[in-house]
């Protein structure tokens, strides 16, 4: 196994990075024993610099994080660990530590990819008793107009995508992939059930391989 350059205390920088999502969850630090314990438990630990201890993860909250890989930056001097979280990570009760954007107020959330940003809007507008919206209409009508409009959408998107311009590919299948969303949001699926079943099928190369023989 690869070993981190820790520096002149014995410590890296450790990242944790949701495995099924890329939200980025935390930051902390660890020594030489903390990244031991954490391969061999596969639960993450750190150590802390100002009560100078080790301390796994949600030893007190029970949110505890639990490891799918581990990775060093180029210059080894940083460690990623890509986990799935049991709960909230950060201890205010936030899902993720970054939750201060650098120009607006807080706003109490993770930096969520763009697909799980969407998902929580037509969610918002799913639930909202006075919203009027395109959304909204879509699944105020139910999902026969939904089943109607991913069919018209991937029928678009069958068109173009053979020999179609860029433009026109790439326009259609935001069109199919906000309709499934709109789709899975009326089934009360979150789209994280999505990325932890791509997880499961395509997270290592055992799975990848025996999906390219099918």
């Amino acid at each position: 196994m690869l070993e981190p350059a820790y520096d002149e205390r014995g410590l890296v920088p450790c990242i944790v990075q949701d495995a099924a999502t890329g939200t980025v969850l935390m930051l902390a630090w660890m020594n030489a024993e903390a990244l031991r314990l954490t391969r061999e438990t596969r639960t993450v630990h750190f150590w802390s610099r100002s009560r100078q201890a080790l301390w796994q993860k949600g030893e007190t909250s029970g949110n505890t994080l639990t490891v799918v890989e581990l990775r060093l930056d180029c210059d080894r001097d940083a460690v990623l660990v890509r986990a799935t979280p049991a709960g909230p990570t950060c201890h205010t009760g936030a899902t993720s530590c970054f939750f201060h954007p650098d120009d607006q107020p807080d706003d109490d959330g993770p930096a969520l990819p763009i697909l799980q940003r969407l998902a929580r809007i037509i969610e918002a507008r799913r639930d909202a008793t006075s919203e009027r919206s395109y959304t909204k209409s879509l699944l105020e009508a139910g999902m026969p107009k939904i089943l109607a409009k991913i069919a018209e959408e991937h029928g678009e998107l069958a068109a173009e995508l053979p020999d179609g311009a860029d433009a026109k590919v790439i326009h259609e299948t935001a069109d199919l992939l906000f309709h499934v969303m709109v789709g899975l949001a009326a089934r009360q699926i979150p789209i994280e059930a999505i990325f932890g079943e791509l997880e499961r099928r395509f997270g290592t190369s055992g799975h990848v391989e025996k999906a390219q023989r099918t």
